[in-house]
This record gives C-alpha cells, sequence and structure tokens, in this order.
C-alpha cells in the first residue's frame, strides 16, 4: 500500500501492484502544487501517465472533473480500482499521452512522467515496471513529447504541472515550454537521497558527467507552466 496525501484530509491508501509506479516523493511534490493550484468544481483536469491514479483522485476529491490516460493496462485497472476505493469518479483511458483526448480542453494538466536518463545498456523506454521511469539517455524521451503537445490542450489561462529531476534538463523543459508560448517557471524544488535506480546508475551517470563526483541527493523540481 501507498498513501495519498491532501493537507486537507486524512490519507487514504492506495493500490500499487508490481509493475505500477508508487507514489513517491515526485508525487508527493506534485500533489503539493496540484493543491497549490487549487482544482474545483467545474474544471477539467487531465492527468498522463496516472500510473495508480493518486494525482488523479487527489484532484477528483476537490471536484474536479478528471480524465487519466496511462498507456500501460495495468495502470488503468490499478487507476480504476483505486478511483472506485477512494469513491472518486474518474475518467481513465489507455493510450499513449494526448491519443485518447484529441480534440478536447483542460483547464489544468498534470503528469509525473519517465525522467530517468538511461543508459545504452538498457531499454530506452522500459517494459513492465521500467516504463514509469526509463526515458532514454538524456531523460526526455517522453519530457519533450509533453513540452510539445500539452500545450495544445491548455485553455486560455490553463496550468501545466510536471514533475522531473534536473538530472533531465531543468531548462531545457523551460525552454521548450516558453517556445511553445507558455509562461514557464519552476514552482517546487526537493533534494531527496538517490533512490534504488539512481544508485545502480551512479557509475554511468558519473563517467557520463551527467552527475558531478560528490553529489550525494537528486534534485526534483516542478515545471509550471501557464497559457495567457
Amino acid at each position: 500500500m501507498a498513501f495519498l496525501v491532501d493537507p486537507s484530509r486524512p490519507p487514504g491508501p492506495v493500490v500499487a501492484p508490481p509493475g505500477v509506479y508508487a507514489p513517491q516523493a515526485d508525487t508527493f511534490l506534485l500533489a503539493r502544487a496540484l493543491y497549490r493550484e487549487g482544482p474545483a468544481p467545474g474544471m477539467d483536469v487531465l492527468d498522463l501517465g496516472t500510473g495508480t491514479g493518486t494525482l488523479a483522485i487527489c484532484a477528483a476529491r476537490k471536484g474536479a472533473r478528471v480524465t487519466a490516460v496511462d498507456i500501460a493496462w495495468r495502470a488503468v485497472l490499478t487507476a480504476r480500482l483505486n478511483a472506485w476505493r477512494a469513491r472518486q469518479s474518474l475518467t481513465v483511458h489507455r493510450g499513449d499521452l494526448l491519443e485518447p483526448v484529441r480534440g478536447r480542453s483542460f483547464d489544468m494538466v498534470i503528469s509525473n512522467p519517465p525522467y530517468v536518463p538511461t543508459p545504452p545498456s538498457e531499454p530506452a523506454t522500459g517494459r513492465g515496471r521500467e516504463r514509469a521511469w526509463n526515458a532514454g539517455l538524456d531523460g526526455r524521451a517522453v519530457l519533450d513529447r509533453l513540452c510539445s503537445e500539452a500545450p495544445h490542450v491548455l485553455r486560455p489561462g490553463g496550468v501545466l504541472l510536471i514533475a522531473q529531476s534536473a538530472l533531465s534538463g531543468t531548462e531545457e523543459t523551460l525552454g521548450r515550454l516558453a517556445d511553445a508560448g507558455l509562461t514557464a517557471t519552476v514552482s517546487d524544488r526537493a533534494y531527496i537521497p538517490f533512490g534504488p535506480v539512481l544508485r545502480s546508475r551512479l557509475p554511468w551517470l558519473r563517467e557520463s558527467g551527467r552527475l558531478a563526483a560528490r553529489e550525494a541527493n537528486e534534485e526534483l523540481v516542478i515545471v509550471r507552466a501557464q497559457r495567457d
């Protein structure tokens, strides 16, 4: 079990079966940013790469109409189960990013995508549970797509929130979103000890210059972008 974190309500358990990314520090950092934005009744929220559905459920608890998307059937079924357990209404689609919601628009888009740089000896985007973090050599296999595609579904005044690691290029994300016509900033930062995946890749990350030799923590950021 993992737990939903809502400052206004007691935490509730979510199911995170093998192969589905369990809520972690990046999830909680993004949840805090989501609550600050104030999803509310009448708002349409899109959660891309929903995993367990944790963030989608958080938005639904505030009264928003929430659509969630994940490419993995196991995640789709898990998000539906967790929504039922939380007594929240979600529409959950299986698909590749925006494919299931073509032609629609949203007041808010949130995403905690795969963003971990992946050595050439491993599949660039992974399979099974690795799909939740493997993101190519620079960690941007999904981030770049989000930056180019997500702005097109934002309504005027709409907000995009993306969680990522500084290892995958915070400035690159900010620049791409600015090029797409959004006003983009870093709204939240957190420094956490390296998790199991990054620890297993430390030699490669350091040898390739992606990580300083004495660096001992990962910087997580939330990028906030808004359409005028």
